[in-house]
């Protein structure tokens, strides 16, 4: 599998899981993500998903300052229903990242190392998700504004005539090309860029 040479510029997230630890499965229970993780997940690259990769790891950074994060160790509860728009796609990705599943996740062992209904729709947070710790209940609610990296004045309509069928090979690799650069510049030259996440 070949991806834009950008993705291994992007920086990557060292977590810690216990159950990993626990079961042998990361020395250490430490596990590195990269943004081709995130990709190969969701099946695609998009600002969505870069967002949600970018918002995952400076929330981590955020509430473990010193120290590595505990993934399965954070709850995440989502303002919007996991049908809202993109709050699906977000969300696997966040789960991903923190280890955080609703009511199909690992159920635990012997009252340890459960994930199950650590990741939820419809709360009442001021952000578009908050992020809870659930060893000392530090919290942090955060919201993505990708419209501080706007895409081509081309891309709008180079997408509506390729899915009406009436683009040709050069206007499809076009369109590719300027997608995944905005990609890039979310990734790039604004990874920690202040404006592009509200944290509270």
């Amino acid at each position: 599998m070949t991806f834009p040479s950008f993705f291994a510029d992007v920086p990557t997230i060292v977590v810690r899981d216990r159950l990993a630890e626990f079961l042998g499965a990361a020395d250490g229970g430490l596990i590195e993500y990269g943004y081709p993780d995130a990709v190969k997940l969701a099946g695609h690259s998009c600002p969505t998903v870069a967002g949600s990769y970018l918002l995952s790891s400076r929330v981590l950074q955020a509430l473990y300052p010193d120290e590595v994060p505990l993934r399965g160790e954070l709850r995440v509860d989502f303002r919007d229903t996991q049908e809202s728009a993109v709050t699906g796609v977000i969300a696997a990705i966040v789960g991903l990242l923190t280890g955080a599943a609703g009511i199909g996740g690992f159920k635990g062992l012997a009252g340890r190392f459960s994930r199950r209904d650590l990741l939820s729709f419809g709360a009442d947070v001021a952000g578009e998700m908050r992020f809870t710790r659930q060893d000392n209940g530090k919290s942090l609610c955060a919201s993505l504004h990708l419209a501080k990296v706007p895409a081509d004045p081309r891309l709008a309509p180079l997408l509506q005539e390729l899915l009406a069928g009436k683009g040709d090979a050069t206007r499809a690799a076009l369109f590719a090309e300027l997608w995944q650069d905005r990609v890039r510049r979310i990734l790039i030259e604004h990874f920690r860029d202040p404006d592009l996440l509200s944290l509270s």
